[in-house]
C-alpha cells in the first residue's frame, strides 16, 4: 500500500484523515501544519502521495505544490479545499496536482482519489 503524509492546518482534520485511510491499509508517513512544514517534511520523508490542504498559514498549499513538485517532478499530489475554492483548485491542477476533494471529506471519495493516483 501506498505511503501517505497528510497536510492540514488543523489537526482534526489531519486525524480525520489518517483514521480514514490507515484502516484500509494505507501507511502514514508524515504530516505537517503548514506549507513550510510540508515541504521539508516532504524532502525528509518522500511519500508516494501527498494530501494537501489549499488555506493554510506560513505558505499556502499552491505554493507548497509547486515547491514539491520542484524537489520531485514526479510527486503525487491531492489537493483538498473546502466548497468554494473552485479557483484555487483550478490553479492547483495546473501547478501539477493529481486530484482533488473537497471538505467535508467522504471516505470513498478520499480512498478512490488515494486509489487514482497511486493506481
Amino acid at each position: 500500500m501506498a505511503r501517505v503524509m497528510v497536510v492540514d492546518d488543523a489537526v482534526f482534520m489531519r486525524m480525520t484523515i489518517r483514521k480514514m485511510i490507515e484502516t484500509e491499509g494505507y501507511e502514514v508517513v508524515g504530516e505537517a501544519g503548514n506549507g513550510v512544514e510540508a515541504v521539508q517534511k516532504y524532502m525528509e520523508v518522500q511519500p508516494d502521495v501527498v494530501m494537501l490542504d489549499i488555506t493554510m498559514p506560513e505558505m499556502n498549499g499552491i505554493d507548497a505544490l509547486k515547491r514539491i513538485k520542484e524537489f520531485d517532478p514526479k510527486a503525487k499530489v491531492i489537493m483538498c479545499s473546502a466548497m468554494g475554492q473552485q479557483v484555487m483548485v483550478a490553479q492547483a491542477i495546473q501547478s501539477g496536482a493529481k486530484d482533488f476533494i473537497v471538505k467535508p471529506f467522504e471516505k470513498d471519495r478520499v480512498l478512490a482519489a488515494l486509489q487514482r493516483v497511486t493506481g
